[in-house]
């Protein structure tokens, strides 16, 4: 891959695209190109003022906003690094997060600051408001003194408006630090993945030359994930920015019925996701219909009748302009994947990683294979640690541009996460077809031993019960050598059909034996347990696994 700089590329088009809409809050302002350079040249000069150099890191923390968006576009085009942190997170999280990436600023919106109580770690110099670039707090009365002569100091540098010409970014290079960002995963403590600018150069051209459609300036983007993770960032903010689409920012964590107004509204060209909003469109819509007219999807006629009607319908309901639904995060329930297949809808589903700031594995709706998360990415390789790489399972490691330097402090988790060849281990398993298409079947690390030594992938088990009715999720454990399934039931279908929480948890017990016929004999279920709250979650809505097994 030739390496060009990331930040020269973003100055190239935001000056190209000068006076179209750049990023919008939903229902909310929205921002020109020169509006976010404005902003972005005001940032430069507070840190210039305030002594932010080269490399320092600067925390960017908030709900998806435009504002947030602008922090962090400035902290990277000055050639700081950004560490953008997960506003879910508790404020002893954020505040260990600080301490443990040595941010001088922690550029916020005020309900993160509330959160945190005014309570910062003394390595952080200043709290600034991202919707309006002044100050929360200070520790250090020479950061006013900065803010108010930068303000003194855009008018004295550009006394007719900043112009095109002005603008000129931080020139990186392929293996500097260009984002330390923070895992949120299912499997415990967040470590600091030290993302280079050849990777993330890498994810934006994959995204621009390789992956449909190829977005440009006439193009907007309904963006719904969480920002401080990589999935949402790179592929509904750093690239379609790049090159000159419009970004509209929802805001906080939006339900599937504002998700599917947003996209009434604003008809975006590329749709990015996760499976769970999908699964939960299918399992509270579609089902439904499928059930009442199941006796016609034999008859060949009708059935492609219904099914073309239903894809239409769908298509409409996600605003009926977009190329392709690119999901990934996390695995898609097959029951739902199939019907998708079979209807012949226009969604793909990826595998990546923030190690890998994320692809690693794609392909356009019209080349996926059922149940495949695609091909190798431009740029990586994939191989499957086995002996029968594509029949026995095995670890899913990787090279390429796309990998990470290595986690910030923790040289020992470095050295693990590498194999003497220097392939990155993914922690993942899987098995790679003839044709080079990776089939995940789980995390090693969730796999369990059968009684006979059988590997038992919870995942595939966890299918199969969140297919059943009045089962909002699952989670299958280990417990003292038998299979215990957690499920969270959909009390609200439960409702809806005259049941009070009660009588679902009972209705869920007695489905156990039907449950267990579709299951192997060494992965039947032994114990169902009901719970009454939903499971805590990642970013990207995986259940955070580590809290729910058993000693």
């Amino acid at each position: 891959m030739e390496f060009h700089s990331v930040n020269k590329l973003f100055q190239e088009n935001f000056v190209r695209n000068w006076f179209r809409p750049a990023v919008s809050d939903f229902h909310g302002e929205t921002f020109t190109f020169e509006d976010v350079c404005n902003r972005i040249a005001r940032y430069h000069l507070f840190y210039e003022q305030a002594g932010i150099a080269k490399g320092d890191k600067v925390a960017v923390c908030g709900q998806n906003t435009s504002g947030w968006a602008m922090a962090f576009l400035a902290t990277m085009t000055w050639g700081a690094v950004p560490v953008p942190i997960l506003n879910d997170f508790t404020p002893d999280n954020i505040r260990h997060l600080l301490e443990h990436s040595d941010a001088r600023l922690l550029l916020t919106d005020a309900g993160i600051w509330k959160g945190l109580d005014g309570q910062v770690p003394a390595t952080v110099e200043a709290v600034v408001n991202v919707k309006n670039v002044k100050f929360f707090a200070t520790a250090r009365s020479e950061m006013k003194e900065a803010l108010e002569r930068s303000e003194a100091a855009f008018k004295e540098r550009y006394p007719y408006g900043l112009k095109r010409e002005d603008v000129c970014y931080y020139e990186d290079s392929a293996e500097e630090l260009a984002i330390l960002n923070y895992t949120s995963g299912t499997s415990g403590f967040s470590k600091g993945v030290m993302i280079p600018y050849r990777a993330v150069l890498s994810n934006i051209e994959f995204a621009h030359f390789f992956a449909e459609p190829q977005i440009s300036e006439n193009d907007s983007v309904v963006s719904m994930l969480p920002m401080a993770h990589m999935y949402g960032m790179m592929f509904e903010f750093l690239f379609e920015i790049c090159y000159g689409a419009h970004v509209i920012f929802i805001g906080k964590a939006p339900s599937p019925k504002i998700i599917l107004g947003a996209f009434a509204q604003v008809k975006p060209d590329l749709i990015v996701t996760v499976p769970l909003v999908i699964e939960k469109i299918y399992k509270s819509k579609i089902k439904d219909i499928i059930k009442k007219v199941k006796f016609l999807l034999n008859v060949p006629l009708a059935n492609n009748i219904i099914r073309d009607n239903i894809r239409k319908k769908l298509e409409a309901s996600f605003g009926g302009r977009f190329e392709e639904v690119i999901m990934g995060g996390a695995a898609f329930n097959p029951e739902a994947e199939k019907f998708f297949h079979d209807i012949k809808f226009r969604y793909t589903v990826g595998y990546g990683m923030t190690e890998c700031a994320p692809i690693i594995a794609y392909a356009h709706y019209d080349k996926v294979k059922l149940y495949s998360c695609g091909q190798a990415a431009p740029n990586m390789e994939i191989r499957i640690v086995s002996d029968d790489p594509q029949h026995v399972p095995g670890e899913v490691q990787v090279r390429g541009a796309n990998v990470f330097l290595g986690y910030y402090k923790n040289p020992e988790a470095t050295a693990d996460a590498f194999t003497e060849d220097g392939w990155f281990r993914t922690g993942d398993v899987g098995v790679l077809d003839s044709d080079g298409y990776l089939f995940l079947r789980g995390r090693s690390k969730c796999m369990i031993l059968g009684p006979s030594g059988q590997n038992i992938y919870p995942e595939e088990i966890e299918y199969a019960i969140n297919n059943l009715p009045l089962v909002s999720d699952s989670l299958v454990i280990d417990d003292k050598g038998m299979l215990t399934a957690l499920i969270y039931p959909d009390y609200a279908a439960g409702e809806k059909q005259g049941l009070d929480a009660e009588a679902v948890k009972g209705k869920i017990q007695d489905m156990l034996p039907e449950l267990n016929k579709q299951l192997p004999s060494y992965s039947k279920i032994k114990k169902i347990e009901c719970r009454d709250e939903d499971f805590e979650r990642t970013p990207k809505k995986s259940i955070r696994r580590y809290l729910y097994q058993k000693n």
